[in-house]
């Protein structure tokens, strides 16, 4: 399925939807949302998010690069690190969403969303990534303007995913 810009941002809207809902909203009976709007302050402060429950991101577009690495233990070490500066950027709240595409035509391999106000603070939190700095991927970056319970999704997948089995 190849998805456009548009339809792209309308899925990641739709998906992020669900983290907003009062179960997921806070654990802490203080910060419960109020019973006649569900508006709970304390959340839209901890997300970032402004009067209508959004915020800045920019959404980064992985395509494929000009150099792919061969395949062998010098890919595999590029990859190792680019999981592990996902994972690091999101424990440091900067991604609120990461993940590959599936097989897209117009040669787009991945996306990040990143939880700043600018382009060049993307730019800088991608600068490290082995896949880019390798040139195994490219990076097309976008200024949006979402719903701040995408910060959600980073503690939320934590809860998803399974312990490693020995």
């Amino acid at each position: 399925m190849h998805l456009v810009p548009s339809r792209l941002v309308l899925l990641l809207l739709l998906a992020a939807g669900w983290s907003a809902t009062p179960a997921f909203a806070s654990e802490d009976a203080a910060a419960a949302p109020s019973a006649t709007t569900g508006f709970d302050a304390a959340l839209a402060q901890r997300v970032g998010a402004d009067e209508r429950g959004m915020r800045r991101y920019v959404l980064v577009i992985l395509k494929t690069g000009p150099t792919r690495v061969p395949d062998g233990p010098d890919r595999d070490a590029m990859f190792a690190g680019h999981f592990a500066n996902i994972e690091r950027l999101a424990k440091a709240g900067k991604l609120a969403v990461a993940g590959p595409f599936q097989q897209d035509p117009a040669r787009w391999r991945g996306l990040y969303v990143f939880a700043v106000e600018a382009v060049e603070e993307a730019q800088a939190l991608t600068e490290t990534d082995p896949v880019l700095v390798q040139g195994e991927m490219v990076a097309e970056y976008h200024p949006w303007y979402g719903s701040a319970a995408l910060m959600l999704v980073p503690e939320t997948h934590e809860r998803l995913v399974a312990p490693a089995t020995p």
